[in-house]
């Protein structure tokens, strides 16, 4: 039995969502094998969960939130999102914003040690679009006016767009091997 190939990439956020240089830094890695795996350890900022239970949680990137973004030809996309408290939610899109499709990650957990929350969740690979890949990586936080968008790849104009999928890297240039 052939083995299935398993790809490896790492993202740093450490710039604003429109390309400035910040002190933050969150490190999220994606393996895609079987199934998609991401994990990442970010800062934590205390800001108040969603509403309702941890798992399938629409709306989440109105909280604390650290989001991955898989671009595939044309428009079609998976967006995951991941709260510090256990919620989740993945979108596959057909066209920018428009969604085909709302789950759970699969496996999720997530842990806050002081200031820093770790998490890691699996996904169902046969969400991803085709390739060839395209990613980004968003970590959000703040409430308010104090409401901040930080980016792996900028995604610059004059409001934070993580659906600019032309501000997407190549998943070769993130790509660490497999």
């Amino acid at each position: 039995m052939e083995s299935e190939q398993v790809e490896s990439a790492r993202l740093v956020i450490d710039e604003s969502w429109d390309g400035q240089a910040v002190d933050e830094r969150v490190v999220v890695d994606v393996t895609i094998g079987e199934a998609l795996t991401v994990a990442f350890e970010a800062p934590y900022f205390g800001d108040p969960p969603p509403p309702g239970p941890a798992g399938v949680t629409p709306g989440l990137w109105d909280y604390e939130v650290v989001e991955l973004f898989v671009a595939g030809p044309g428009e079609r996309y998976l967006e995951v999102e991941l709260g510090p408290h256990g919620h989740s939610l993945v979108l596959q899109l057909d066209g920018v914003r428009r969604v085909v499709g709302t789950s759970a990650a699969d496996r999720y957990r997530a842990q806050i040690e002081g200031g820093v929350w770790r998490g890691e969740a699996v996904v169902d690979a046969g969400l991803l679009p085709p390739r060839p890949w395209r990613v980004n990586a968003y970590a959000i936080h703040g409430v308010g006016a104090g409401r901040v968008y930080r980016a792996a790849f900028a995604v610059p104009g004059a409001r934070p767009d993580f659906h600019r999928l032309d501000c997407f890297a190549p998943w070769s240039v993130v790509q660490s091997g497999g």
